[in-house]
């Protein structure tokens, strides 16, 4: 266990004194109000809130009771403030009661991110933060003495295991980018421990973007947190629509070039013969060639392990499985990164320590050295762009740095691939733009260094600060991170995943009208994944819709009866005085 330290040790974040220890049965729990918060002058009084630090809107004030009187997941656009509603929910439960807030989110950034809110809205209490580094658990505070509890999932799940403490005081469980909570990962288990455990009254609040595409998926999140209630709202849910800024989404379409699509078209000829092999050995006959995923690849390899008979038979269909997924992988980013991430893919592959039989296969393709020499001749002999969408995304940066004369301007752009965030920075910084790069812990080589979270935090806080107006991330930063309103966010592709799209259509359009710009090229892979991204984003709606429709019909007799407080919360506004 790594050296526990008290958040007094070294102050509060906000400069504040100091709180002296008062056991938690001890602490003070003040009279309510008549309707749990008041607001005044936009600003929410409550005894356990600082004055005039909390500003809540109405829909937020709504979901807040209701997840007062039910266990809840709670499904709002990025940006509508489900932090807010959780601060909400917890002074009120802790004022009722003498236990604790456990705060879990993904990752580090996040939990310090939450914990730094939490200590500027509420009245001085204990504070806690268990996170991790990449080797060890890093302790600020002390799970017995502390009134607010903010952690990532894999340290409490541990210290659970371990017998360090239980959680029977936690009168508040919430689960931030809840639809985390799915097979194996870790909140699966802390949310079936705590309904083992809870005291009478406590909760569970889960807080998400986007649930997912598929009734099999958000039932599986919401049956995993064990909430009896969903309740989500859009951005164009009345109520809501007039607190938020709209966000424009434009389809940016640019063509590979001819030479390109020779390249392209190596592979696949390499592509459809080895789908043939695995079809005359039985397999990958229930999709047509031209419509395989990766995860439909992935799950050939399950498939060739689950079919009977001994080991030596599988050889075969492994070998060309491994083939054609090398194939798949290469063929996509030529398609939607660019010729140069291509040829790196193919590097990569040959350059490693120990290539399988199947890497050397691949590389050894006459196809694949056809389109290997192709694609070298193009980069040396040609003036365009490794891809068309670089000279697309230079002109999407241009017209916004002119666009906004009367602020520092901030663009984002997402890209799926290092290789790509790299070539990305390298081609804006030509153009004479300080351009700053966001990426995960992990280190490929010299040429590609991880980021560890100090860095990252350094990296954000310059893009907030506005020392640099360009931000170039990986899929790290499309998560919940604090990221301030900017004028641009750029998908350098599409991504088919709709939580992932929502999580990086929500970095704009805060608070003021929002733009995304999406990079597609015509006949490739953007566009499938675009159509998939799409359909399930609508799929999502509509089954979230359903199921809340379905929880409140449950639960109206329960908790919609007199005098109930998720009745009394639909039906009325908290006081306001002007």
């Amino acid at each position: 266990m790594g050296r526990q330290r008290l958040l007094d040790d070294f102050g509060r974040e906000d400069g504040a004194t100091p709180t002296p220890f008062v056991p938690l049965a001890a602490r003070e729990r003040p009279e309510g109000l008549p309707e749990v918060w008041r607001v005044v002058d936009g600003y929410v009084e409550h005894p356990y809130l600082r004055a005039r630090e909390l500003r809540a809107l109405p829909f937020q004030l709504d979901l807040a009771r209701i997840a007062l009187s039910d266990d809840l997941l709670v499904v709002l656009p990025t940006g509508l403030g489900k932090t807010v509603i959780a601060a909400l929910v917890a002074v009120e439960l802790l004022r009722r009661s003498p236990g604790k807030l456990l705060f879990l989110a993904p990752t580090r950034p996040l939990v310090q991110q939450h914990a730094a809110s939490f200590a500027r809205w509420l009245r001085p209490m204990r504070l806690a933060r268990f996170t991790g580094t990449v080797r060890r658990p890093v302790r600020e505070g002390a799970w017995e003495t502390a009134d607010l509890v903010f952690a990532t999932p894999e340290i409490v799940q541990n210290d659970l295991a371990a017998g360090r403490y239980d959680l029977k005081n936690v009168a508040l469980l919430v689960f931030d980018e809840a639809h985390h909570a799915v097979g194996k990962y870790v909140y699966v288990p802390i949310a079936e421990r705590f309904r083992a455990e809870r005291p009478d009254g406590a909760r569970v609040l889960g807080l998400t973007a986007s649930p997912g595409g598929k009734d099999e998926r958000i039932e599986e999140v919401v049956a995993a947190l064990g909430v009896g209630r969903i309740e989500a709202r859009t951005r164009e849910d009345p109520g809501v629509a007039e607190y938020v800024q709209p966000t424009d989404v434009e389809l940016v379409w640019v063509d590979l070039p001819p030479a390109v699509r020779q390249v392209r078209e190596a592979l696949t000829d390499a592509a459809r013969a080895t789908a043939r092999k695995l079809q005359k050995m039985g397999y990958l006959r229930k999709k047509p060639i031209g419509s395989l995923t990766v995860k439909d690849l992935i799950a050939l390899r399950a498939e060739i392990f689950a079919r009977p008979g001994p080991m030596v038979r599988r050889f075969g269909p492994l070998f060309h499985q491994l083939v054609l997924l090398h194939l798949h992988h290469a063929q996509e980013r030529l398609e939607t990164q660019g010729v140069t991430p291509f040829l790196q893919y193919l590097d990569r592959v040959e350059g490693k320590p120990k290539p399988s039989r199947g890497d050397a296969a691949f590389l050894k393709l006459p196809e694949v050295a056809r389109a290997r020499a192709e694609a070298r001749e193009f980069l040396r002999d040609t003036k365009a762009p490794s891809h068309p969408k670089l000279d697309a995304l230079v002109e999407l940066v241009r017209t916004t740095m002119a666009r906004a004369p009367d602020h520092p301007p901030r663009v984002l752009v997402f890209a799926q691939y290092r290789d790509t965030i790299q070539g990305i920075q390298s081609l804006l910084e030509l153009q004479g733009w300080t351009v700053g790069r966001f990426v995960g812990q992990a280190t490929r080589d010299s040429d590609d260094p991880g980021m560890n979270q100090k860095e990252q935090a350094r990296v954000l806080q310059g893009f907030r600060d506005g020392r640099f107006p360009v931000l170039v991330a990986s899929s790290v930063a499309e998560e919940g991170l604090d990221v301030p309103d900017v004028d641009l966010v750029v998908f350098f592709e599409s991504v088919p995943s709709e939580i992932r799209a929502i999580q990086r259509r929500g970095r704009t359009g805060r608070t003021s009208l929002g733009r995304v710009a999406v990079l597609l090229t015509r006949e490739t892979r953007d566009v499938q994944y675009q159509q998939a991204e799409v359909r399930r984003e609508k799929a999502m709606k509509r089954i979230v819709r359903r199921l809340s429709a379905e929880a409140r019909q449950r639960g109206s007799s329960r908790v919609g009866g007199p005098g109930s407080t998720a009745s009394r919360g639909a039906r009325e506004r908290p006081e306001t005085s002007v």
